[in-house]
């Protein structure tokens, strides 16, 4: 496959994405580029401060570019359903939802809701705000929903019995099951999406080995000295820069070769760097049965009942 750029996006005027973490990083580089094609981009995070210096950046290298910031604290369920019931009362369509935020490997704390950080953050959190922004979605001609896993994913396993890792807890085990779930979230989706026809597309993206601040903030809160040196030394020489590590989820949104259910990442040595590419699936990365599980027991954590909100989505 050619080696895909942003040069290949598509004019995007009129379009209407939606980035949550657009603050720095993968997101930030993802708002950067949505704008450089003209779509109308919806800046997130948790925040305040932040994000809007990131839109006042963005603002002043894409003067006419149509930016707006709203916070969003995926770490509340509540919160949650306060922005999406705002944004649906200003917005009546939804192109692209890129379901990029996220937290790496911090030290055991909960949410305001209870549930273990990185897991109620990375996948609840999405999967909130993804059901409740669903009915907007179905109702967009041909919209995409862009959910970004990790490699961590390779290590991370469902513990049904402890979720929220009360009994035993590995930060970066922890991690891996929130972005094993990333993935599997991403896949369920867009097996009920077919099931009714429509044209909204759910696929799944990685962005390798990228250097971002995720790095530095895990390595700082769980005072790893080995982390920080590792960092250091190791991402001039192995870490792509997060502009290449966006490219994934940007072809994932925009490519005409997306049909949905796809998994995209760096197509470089094990899959750590380079350009996009759709990377096979494996058993072990879509199991149906678990994939079914965790999307039951997420509907009765969060109380986002999909099904209530678009019925026709509900798998008999």
């Amino acid at each position: 496959m050619t080696q895909w750029t942003t040069a290949y996006m598509p004019d995007l005027t009129g379009r209407v994405a939606l980035i949550t973490g657009a603050n720095s990083g993968l997101g930030l580089e993802t708002a950067r580029a949505l704008a450089a094609h003209g779509a109308h981009v919806i800046l997130t995070s948790r925040s305040v401060d932040k994000g809007q210096r990131a839109m006042q950046r963005l603002q002043a290298q894409f003067p006419l570019a149509k930016l707006e910031y709203r916070q969003l604290d995926l770490a509340s369920q509540r919160g949650i359903r306060e922005f999406a019931r705002e944004f649906q009362q200003e917005h009546s369509r939804l192109d692209l939802l890129f379901n990029n935020a996220g937290v790496m490997a911090i030290p055991r704390s909960e949410t305001v809701d209870g549930f273990e950080t990185q897991f109620g953050t990375n996948h609840l959190g999405h999967f909130a705000l993804t059901g409740l922004l669903l009915p907007t979605l179905l109702e967009t001609p041909n919209s995409r929903i862009i959910t970004t896993s990790s490699m961590a994913r390779r290590f991370g396993e469902l513990n049904f019995d402890d979720l929220q890792r009360k009994h035993a807890y590995s930060r970066w085990e922890a991690y891996g099951q929130s972005k094993k779930a990333n993935l599997l979230f991403a896949f369920e989706l867009q097996r009920r999406l077919k099931s009714i026809g429509s044209s909204t597309l759910s696929v799944a993206a990685h962005p390798g080995f990228a250097n971002t601040n995720l790095q530095s903030v895990s390595a700082t809160t769980s005072n790893s000295r080995f982390e920080v040196l590792m960092y250091k030394y190791l991402n001039p020489s192995v870490a792509q820069s997060a502009a290449m590590g966006a490219l994934p989820q940007l072809f994932a949104a925009t490519s005409s070769m997306i049909f949905g259910g796809e998994l995209v990442g760096p197509g470089g040595f094990l899959g750590m760097r380079g350009y996009p590419k759709v990377e096979a699936r494996s058993q072990r990365e879509y199991n149906a049965s678990v994939a079914r599980r965790l999307w039951d027991i997420s509907t009765e954590l969060t109380g986002v009942d999909v099904a209530a909100l678009a019925p026709a989505v509900s798998v008999n």
